[in-house]
């Protein structure tokens, strides 16, 4: 592409050759920063009038999510294109940038005693963009919900240049098809989003986490447990099971750990804590964390894993990263079924799931070839019991192989007509998304 012809559209400080490939793919031979949606707009734009294809990245977090097309001609970066628009402390709402990290929102929103209730892994790399965009969420899920229950509107940005609003920035906005959901998850392949109005909550007076350790085989207490407490007057922010490896970097104790966390006024939050303490099913641990304990405890647990930019050049492993989607009932399940499928193919696995939301994560490092077999040892168990399983972070060399979204859902054909009403000449993120979208 011409240097000279992309400098009419932005500034030439703004555009980077890029000299090799990255492993992860997703990428291009030429970046452009943009610091403004008129950066966006002017760049689509001028994608869509010269035939160009157009990849999109912020905090990189996500680079090796999806993709089987290794390079486009532009790749367009929102990591400049950062921080707060307006933060209606009254009201509870935060418009923001899609550069913005989400750590970033959280320093300054703690300011005003208020919080984004969004608890996605390596908070200091991941942008509120790539997260909306990936509908990304964490073990607090269970109480708060996805990325999509916190969105209120945005403004994206479509593959032709022009800019639509959608939603709009009061919580109390019903009028008309929420359009917010189509762009929420969609992994950029349907426009560029340009800015996000979330809706916040007030920062917990109190918090504290309950570890509890399970012996070996007892797969079945830690559901019972946890279904004892989803069918109480408890409100668990997480009811998440962690598989032993993962426990032991995290509790220094290699057994299967159940995280119950509580968030509320202190006296609700010690009250629950004694009921959980009370109630404990027989040869069964309990650590209790309170407020800056359980704070660094979550800080380090979202650390884990794969992040896009802790991929090791000269590592003959890979790592990987899978989600497991499930009933709830089927992840303690789920994961000792991780754990036994890594022990006959050979790699390491470090897992963990919401035994209230049925998400979970696994983490796996390992040679190649087992990776990918491990993958689909793996998704064939999460199907059996009608779940599936999805490729979050692997290089671009496997990803075809190990077939990343699985099998394409009955709705596809609705998604491949969003697309091509959205996205005609299919500029946009190309084959980042389920079925090739």
């Amino acid at each position: 592409m011409s240097t000279s012809i992309i400098e009419a559209v932005v500034p030439k400080d703004q555009i980077k050759q890029n000299e090799s490939d990255h492993p992860l793919g997703n990428g291009a031979r030429q970046t452009i920063e943009a610091r403004s949606e008129d950066d966006i707009a002017n760049v689509l734009r001028y994608a869509n009038d010269h035939n160009r294809t157009v990849n999109i990245i912020s905090g990189g977090t996500k680079r090796g999510y999806g993709g089987t097309i290794k390079e486009a001609d532009i790749l367009l970066s929102l990591a400049h294109y950062k921080g707060i628009v307006e933060h209606s402390v009254g009201d509870l709402t935060l418009t923001v940038r899609p550069g913005t990290t989400i750590k970033e929102i959280s320093d300054q929103l703690a300011e005003s005693g208020q919080c984004l209730a969004l608890d996605p892994s390596w908070p200091e790399l991941a942008t509120i963009g790539g997260v909306i965009s990936a509908n990304e969420s964490g073990p607090k899920r269970l109480l708060y919900g996805s990325a999509r229950d916190h969105v209120i509107g945005t403004r994206i940005v479509y593959a032709d240049g022009r800019v639509i609003r959608t939603g709009g920035k009061v919580v109390k906005n019903v009028a008309g098809y929420d359009m917010n959901k189509l762009f929420i998850g969609a992994m950029g392949t349907l426009g560029v989003i340009s800015e996000i109005t979330l809706k916040l909550r007030p920062l917990p007076k109190y918090e504290a986490l309950s570890l509890l350790h399970f012996p070996d085989g007892y797969e079945q207490a830690i559901h019972d447990f946890a279904k004892r407490i989803l069918d109480s007057m408890m409100e668990p922010v997480s009811l998440e099971v962690l598989t032993p490896a993962m426990a032991e970097k995290l509790t220094g104790k290699r057994l299967d750990t159940l995280a119950i966390a509580f968030e509320d006024q202190e006296k609700a939050v010690i009250q629950q804590e004694k009921w959980v303490t009370e109630h404990l099913p027989p040869d069964v641990e309990q650590t209790v964390l309170h407020e800056q304990e359980a704070v660094e405890w979550w800080e380090a647990f979202r650390r884990q894993g794969p992040n896009g930019h802790n991929d090791g050049a000269d590592d003959p492993k890979t790592q990987a990263a899978l989600k497991i989607g499930s009933l709830p009932s089927d992840v303690p399940g789920n994961l000792k079924k991780a754990e036994e499928l890594a022990e006959t193919h050979h790699v390491s696995v470090e897992a963990h799931g919401g035994a209230g939301h049925g998400i979970s994560r696994v983490y796996i490092n390992g040679y190649a070839e087992d990776v990918i077999t491990l993958i689909k040892a793996l998704r064939s168990e999460a199907e059996k019991k009608h779940g599936y399983v999805v490729c979050t972070h692997l290089p671009f060399a496997l990803r075809e192989e190990a077939d990343v979204w699985g099998e394409k859902p009955a709705y596809f054909p609705l998604l491949d007509g969003v697309k091509r009403a959205n996205d005609p000449k299919k500029r946009l993120n190309r084959q980042r998304f389920v079925g090739g979208i």
